[in-house]
Parts: C-alpha cells; sequence; structure tokens
C-alpha cells in the first residue's frame, strides 16, 4: 500500500476520492474516482466551458453586458427565489443589482471568488441544459449539471448536480490539451483558473514555483478541489480530490487533508 494509500485509509467515517492524470507520462492514480458527489462549486468549470462554447458559436460575446439581478426561476416549477448574500463568497455583485456587467468578468468572478450570484446570472444566460449537453458531447463521465446555485425547490425534490474525481479530471485534462472549444479559449480558460482566490487545498503545501489552475467547492460536508499543477520542467498533471464527512465547522481539517494528498501525489509523481 502506498503512503497515499495509507493516509486515505485512515480517514475514518470520511470518503476521499482522488483521480489523477499525468500528461507527461500518461500514469494515473484512480482510487475511489467513481463515487458521486454533490460537486458543490467545481461545476462552475462547466458553465464556464459552456459559456466559450456559445461564444464559438457566436450566441453571446464575452464583451456582452448582463443584468445585475437577484431573482431566478426554479427548474422545479419555476417559482421564483433569491440568493443570500451570506452564503456567496464574492459579494460586490451585491451591492450593484440593477447594474450591468460584462459576461466576461461575471465569469472571473464565478471562478476566481466562487460567485454564485455570477453562476446563476451566467446560467440564466446560457441555460443550464446546453451546459450539461456539453459535458457529455465532450464525454465527460458522471458529471450532471441539473441547475443552478441555492435553488432548494429543486434541491427538496433530489434535482441536485452531480459529479465524481474521474469526471472533474477529464474535465481538466481536455482544458489542458486545449480541446474545449479550441485551444485559445482553453487557454483563456486556464488563466482564469489561475487567478483562483482559494488556495487552501491542492496549491497549499507544493513548491512555490508550482502553478495550480483549479476549482473548489465546498457545501455542507462535501469539500472539493480540481485542477491543473504546471511544475519547472514536465508536462502539467491534472487532479481532482473530493471529500465527504468533514463536519461544517471543521473546513480547515478538510483543506488540510487535501492538501495532503496533493503533496503526496505531487511527491510521486515527481
Amino acid at each position: 500500500m502506498t503512503q497515499l494509500e495509507t493516509f486515505i485509509a485512515e480517514q475514518i467515517n470520511r470518503s476521499i476520492s482522488v483521480a489523477v492524470h499525468d500528461l507527461e507520462t500518461g500514469q494515473e492514480m484512480l482510487m475511489r474516482a467513481d463515487e458521486s458527489y454533490h460537486p458543490a462549486s467545481t461545476f462552475k468549470v462547466h458553465v464556464m466551458m459552456e459559456v466559450f462554447h456559445q461564444a464559438q458559436l457566436g450566441r453571446l460575446a464575452l464583451d456582452d453586458r448582463l443584468p445585475i439581478t437577484n431573482s431566478f426561476a426554479s427548474i422545479a416549477d419555476g417559482s421564483s427565489f433569491s440568493l443570500l448574500e451570506g452564503d456567496d463568497s464574492e459579494l460586490t455583485l451585491y451591492r450593484r443589482i440593477g447594474e450591468n456587467e460584462s459576461i466576461a468578468e461575471l465569469t472571473r468572478l464565478m471562478i476566481v471568488r466562487s460567485s454564485n450570484l455570477a453562476t446563476n446570472i451566467l446560467l440564466e444566460k446560457a441555460g443550464t441544459k446546453s451546459v450539461n449537453d456539453f459535458i457529455q458531447a465532450l464525454g465527460i463521465e458522471g458529471v450532471i449539471v441539473r441547475r443552478g446555485v441555492e435553488d432548494n425547490v429543486a434541491f427538496r425534490l433530489g434535482l441536485n448536480n452531480s459529479a465524481t474525481a474521474r469526471g472533474l479530471t477529464q474535465t481538466m485534462r481536455l482544458i489542458a490539451n486545449g480541446e474545449v472549444v479550441s485551444k485559445p479559449a482553453s487557454e483563456k480558460m486556464i488563466e482564469t483558473l489561475l487567478g483562483q482566490e482559494f488556495n487552501e487545498s491542492i496549491p497549499a503545501l507544493l513548491p512555490k514555483s508550482t502553478r495550480v489552475a483549479h476549482k473548489t467547492g465546498w457545501t455542507g460536508d462535501v469539500y472539493h478541489d480540481t485542477g491543473i499543477v504546471y511544475s519547472d520542467g514536465r508536462r502539467p498533471y491534472c487532479i481532482s480530490i473530493m471529500t465527504r464527512g468533514f463536519a461544517e465547522d471543521k473546513a480547515d481539517d478538510a483543506h488540510a487533508c487535501m492538501a495532503t494528498v496533493s503533496k503526496m501525489v505531487y511527491e510521486q509523481i515527481r
């Protein structure tokens, strides 16, 4: 048993899933990689992908400006709901209700600050079904996007998003290889992911020279991180870590666990 396998086995009453694909060697590490989780905010990567997809198709332009609103329709029954500012990690948009912002900036805020409000505004424009259809067209396994953020009526009916570590790593691999929409679009997505402001997990224990293009996500008792790790002198590797079983008031423990897994993967690959 490897050091990583031993560490994961020691996480009593917790589920830890890991999927790694090394673009340098083709090596993979898969541990409970097909276990399904609520993806939390990691699905925002897929929303970003569909935004760029629709830009390529001419259905929208990244410099188009959308109204900043906080009223959305439930996928369950069409009833309206609003997001709670206190549950969002990006607050500036709430001060600007009624103004407009570019699709490009909304996309950036959705990724680097995990803005729930930007996410729902973009989903209203792009369409949740279109996001999911693009995921399927790309052959990504185990990822389903059904709704936006805080659609509580849909949540109570079990209409939820889902993802696996394998599916998230497939997503990052496609982006890293320049295969999502186009090479320039994929490079722009990587640039956005490199701007991530929440760095307590995958990047935390890696050498300072290492760059990580990634997206975090957490809600309730799930904590995740998925990304592309760039280190000097080699092609990158893609890694997704998904966890369940850390209490909501134990976020630091969850981040520390994922940071340790990330460090062990880095040391094994290097």
